[in-house]
């Protein structure tokens, strides 16, 4: 899926809507620990309700690998499931991997070849040629940690030598190693103020922009500050939609979240003219 086919997915479903599928089973309601699987029952049916109005699904790894080979099983089913009935949907591994050239390659190949996602989240910090064998594959993308919104981004990301951060000597660096069809960045929503001078560094490059609902973000300051010509956003919310509810219909509700924002990500495209 390159930049153009995304954009074109925004626009026909009126959203830019990413749903992080953060699926503790701890969380998950208690009916469905009878089932054979039930982190992918409960992925399941949180995707069948609500990918009318999402263009994309992140599953965070590190809640499936917990759980061994079960956890893995889990993943790569919910990864085929979306595959097999929404082929047009954007799948993300956050997986945050990065590594010597050797051992990327084969996180690469675990997560862009074997388990068909669309994309994956990698850490910059170790260069290119930890980043290169993620992007020896076509139509599959590296989502590149720039800017995140934790506490601890204040430790490095905002380090400045001579007038230049961290993030953005990131953020200009590596646009040499990728293209718009191939490279996005993370940008973390509870600093969405910073989304204006990112925007003069990656005007054209989509933003992959967790943060938004539980955590605090505000869609509107995304749009605001983040959107251009093409969108160019994908905005993640995970425990908002999911956990929502946690009755037998659970499924429902999440919907009804996931459209609720979808209405209001309809209105900033409608701003814009883009729809």
């Amino acid at each position: 899926m390159n930049h153009l086919k995304l954009f074109e997915n925004i626009v026909k479903k009126h959203s830019f809507l990413c749903i992080g599928l953060d699926s503790e089973i701890e969380k998950i309601p208690s009916f469905l620990l009878k089932e054979e699987d039930p982190v992918f029952e409960f992925n399941k049916r949180v995707i069948d309700a609500t990918h009318k109005y999402s263009v994309a699904y992140k599953p965070n790894v590190a809640f499936y690998e917990c759980y061994g080979a079960k956890g893995w099983t889990s993943l790569d089913a919910t990864v085929r499931y979306i595959k097999e009935n929404y082929p047009d949907i954007f799948v993300i591994a956050d997986a945050k991997r990065g590594d010597i050239g050797n051992t990327s390659k084969m996180y690469a190949k675990a997560f862009l070849e074997n388990m068909s996602f669309d994309a994956i989240t990698v850490a910059p910090y170790m260069g290119e040629d930890s980043i290169t064998p993620f992007l020896s594959y076509n139509d599959k993308w590296v989502v590149l940690l720039a800017l995140t919104s934790n506490k601890g981004a204040d430790d490095f990301q905002y380090h400045d030598e001579d007038g230049i951060k961290l993030f953005q000597r990131v953020l200009s660096i590596s646009q040499k190693w990728g293209t718009l069809n191939n490279m996005m960045y993370v940008v973390g929503a509870t600093r969405a103020e910073m989304l204006k001078d990112i925007r003069k560094i990656v005007p054209d490059h989509f933003l992959l922009v967790p943060g938004v609902g539980a955590q605090g973000g505000s869609l509107k300051d995304v749009a605001r500050y983040g959107m251009n010509s093409k969108c160019g956003l994908l905005v993640n919310s995970s425990r908002g939609i999911i956990f929502a509810d946690n009755s037998e219909n659970f499924d429902k509700v999440a919907g009804e979240k996931a459209q609720e924002i979808q209405i209001e990500m309809e209105k900033y495209l409608t701003e814009r003219n883009l729809i």
